[in-house]
């Protein structure tokens, strides 16, 4: 005899509930191979279900080798259908990650993520709208590897205004978000042994993509100038020198030109590239945005941007800038990694660009977190006084509060985020450990001025 429990309440059709639950025992080992099943008309009387119920149930068991019948003997479980079964205790740090932003009540000073409530939602679905019932039917076709023209035009005009970026459209490859393109950038560039040098402190999932051809990295101090070029030495001979230039990640600084200029002349001599990851210098309250190091040499310099922090991280949208002669094997790349990135979103957002929305949406976002950023300094100066200091709040959607005489241990994290405050150790970014452990990164983009105050009234708490 079989037990299958039949949920009447459960919104899965019956007949889903009897495969499901033979498929599970037979896969654990509860129904073992050569076991004989309960006739059709049985099991549905035991079940107190239609026949047609448990044969359709049957029919697809069948299909699937979980069982087989024979004829004139009955129904039986198949060979080879048992899997030994596994149980990993371990927790993912991504669903972990996810699990813990849904929290009631919790408010997380997660580092960029834009305000999605002021997402131009009714402009993006009119031009989405638009595109799909005005285009041809070839953009329903596969696309090209280095994307659509018309954004790759569009990003051209507004980079060369917006950030003195030096460069032709088919230099541009357009990708599923800057995380692609940095994969494409360490698949392009390096290989097991090679060495890259990088920024330390520096995000930690870049640290993991560069890392993973097999290449060595070498971290680089920052200091409040951003990387400290003059440590950098010809005995390195790197393939590629990782840099945030117009505001380093996670401390905040601005390279100056003297030191862009070091790397520059650096990357010549050597013949490395600077790979520059420009992620959110849009949002800068203190004068116009900083120009670009790619603007000082294309030759050297790959440019990486994408539009998760300026508009939506569903979007998937970034871009690559290409020395010419990376242009090819980048395009190759990028084929055999996705053939290419979703049509329709690359045209909307080209139409969005040319129509004037982004530059206006980024004008009204950079006074909403102007405000949000003064008074997330305003309350923390106000419960903390001279304990902290405030640092990389020129930019950007985060600052970094570097206390006297605190240590932000993974016990004390878990501490805050109990009393429902969520903050992130700089230390958590560091390649060398230990020179940062009395610094956090607090994001603000995407809490209101309430929950900043409240956020920081808990970390008042925690830390009193």
């Amino acid at each position: 005899m079989i037990w299958i429990p039949i949920d009447q309440k459960r919104d899965i059709p019956f007949i889903r509930q009897v495969y499901t639950q033979i498929r599970t025992q037979i896969l654990h080992g509860n129904l073992l191979a050569g076991e004989r099943l309960p006739s059709t008309r049985q099991l549905a009387n035991e079940l107190d279900v239609s026949r047609n119920v448990v044969l359709e149930a049957y029919e697809q068991l069948i299909a699937e080798g979980y069982i087989e019948a024979r004829h004139g003997s009955g129904t039986f479980v198949a060979e080879g259908a048992y899997l030994e079964q596994q149980y990993h205790t371990k927790s993912d740090p991504f669903y972990e990650r996810d699990e813990l932003s849904n929290e009631k009540d919790l408010i997380d000073f997660r580092s960029g993520l834009p305000d999605l409530q002021f997402f131009p939602r009714k402009i993006w679905a009119k031009l989405s709208y638009d595109v799909c019932m005005n285009s041809s039917h070839t953009v329903f076709s596969y696309g090209y590897p280095e994307g659509r023209p018309e954004l790759r035009q569009a990003l051209v005009r507004y980079l060369v205004k917006s950030r003195g970026v030096q460069c032709q459209p088919h230099q541009l490859v357009i990708t599923s978000g800057a995380t692609q393109a940095l994969t494409l950038v360490a698949k392009l560039l390096l290989k097991k042994g090679d060495q890259i040098l990088m920024e330390d402190p520096v995000t930690r999932d870049i640290q993991t993509i560069f890392s993973t051809p097999g290449s060595i990295l070498h971290s680089i101090p920052v200091d409040e100038h951003g990387m400290r070029t003059e440590l950098i030495t010809p005995d390195f001979n790197p393939k590629c020198i990782f840099v945030t230039p117009s505001h380093q990640y996670p401390l905040g600084s601005t390279l100056p030109i003297q030191r862009r200029i070091q790397l520059i002349q650096y990357a010549r001599a050597t013949g490395c590239y600077i790979v520059e990851d420009d992620y959110d210098s849009e949002f800068r309250y203190e004068g116009a945005p900083i120009s670009s190091l790619q603007g000082l040499d294309t030759d050297h310099v790959i440019y990486i941007g994408s539009f998760s922090k300026i508009l939506s991280p569903a979007l998937r949208l970034g871009y690559l800038i290409l020395p010419p002669h990376l242009i090819k094997e980048c395009r190759k790349l990028k084929w055999f990694t996705d053939l290419h990135t979703p049509s329709l979103e690359q045209i909307t957002l080209g139409c969005f660009m040319e129509e004037g929305y982004l530059e206006r949406h980024i004008h009204k976002m950079k006074k909403i977190y102007k405000k949000r950023r003064d008074h997330l300094v305003e309350v923390m100066e106000e419960h903390f006084s001279h304990q902290v200091k405030i640092l990389g709040h020129s930019t950007g959607l985060h600052l970094v509060a570097e206390y006297q005489h605190r240590v932000f241990t993974e016990d004390f994290v878990k501490k805050m985020r109990d009393n429902g405050i969520r903050v992130y150790p700089v230390e958590d970014h560091a390649i060398k450990k230990g020179k940062h452990q009395n610094q956090m990164i607090l994001g603000y983009g995407h809490l209101c001025e309430e929950e900043i105050e409240e956020g920081v009234r808990r970390l008042a708490e925690c830390l009193g």
